[in-house]
């Protein structure tokens, strides 16, 4: 059975597409077959990939409904990239139909069961919030990637999601863990940031990847080429830091690539 991960933070603006769009294409060129859900109404996962929202017939608010299946709406939009499962504007009236319906919380994990076998990782950028599409995401997961903005509130943000996960393990998924807190916009030359970045490996000593993600122009730029960083300049400082931390994300799932 694939690995699910979801990649969540209830703060927007921390990197979180980002490190979604970017580890799913890192991992998919080491070798592993990915999936990649864009679970966020925003769709800026999709973007990321060049795809062109209006005109996806197959999504993953239909497979969320019934409307369609998860192999209808899974496809490739570059051959040497992740599979793509796209989000479009229908999204975002999903958390208000999501619920009036029974299991509305378990919606993702079922349509997951049937995902294709060969399958190794699964990858669900979240939305910027703790509703019922996140909710979805942290029922299906075997465990989460946290991106966290080096800042000063880091830390204030950091213990919110941490009590929020907690809840769901005592309810709805007590299997989930924490594969890892990614800290995102790293700058060595700010005082404050390496600060927190001190106080975060302080308070979650075993969770911090030892990789920090630069700020770098290239990230925007990439997106608007509708290519992953890791595609786009290989050579930047941000495209090798997500590299690294594809490789620790790998070691600490125990990613095995057993069906490439």
């Amino acid at each position: 059975m694939a690995k699910i991960i979801a990649i969540t933070n209830q703060k927007g603006g921390v990197g979180k597409t980002t490190t979604a769009v970017n580890l799913a294409a890192a991992l998919t060129q080491s070798g592993a077959k990915v999936i990649l859900i864009d679970l966020d109404p925003q769709g800026n996962s999709s973007t990321s990939f060049g795809i062109e929202k209006n005109s996806v017939k197959h999504s993953i608010y239909e497979v969320l409904f019934g409307h369609s299946t998860l192999k209808k709406a899974i496809f490739k939009p570059a051959p040497e990239g992740p599979w793509i499962i796209p989000s479009t504007p229908d999204l975002s009236g999903a958390e208000i139909e999501l619920a009036s319906i029974p299991r509305r919380e378990h919606r993702l994990s079922e349509c997951l069961e049937n995902s294709p076998e060969s399958t190794d990782l699964v990858i669900i950028d979240c939305p910027p919030s703790l509703g019922l599409l996140t909710l979805n995401a942290l029922v299906a997961a075997h465990s989460v990637i946290i991106p966290v903005q080096c800042e000063f509130l880091a830390l204030e943000g950091l213990s919110q999601l941490m009590r929020t996960l907690e809840i769901v393990r005592k309810r709805l998924n007590p299997n989930l863990q924490i594969t890892g807190i990614v800290l995102t916009m790293y700058d060595k030359r700010s005082k404050l940031i390496r600060q927190v970045v001190k106080e975060v490996e302080k308070f979650f000593p075993e969770l911090v990847f030892s990789t920090n993600i630069p700020r770098n122009i290239t990230v925007s730029e990439s997106q608007s080429f509708g290519k992953p960083l890791v595609e786009f300049d290989k050579k930047s400082k941000a495209a090798k830091a997500y590299q690294k931390l594809a490789k620790e994300v790998s070691k600490r799932i125990s990613l095995n690539k057993a069906n490439s």
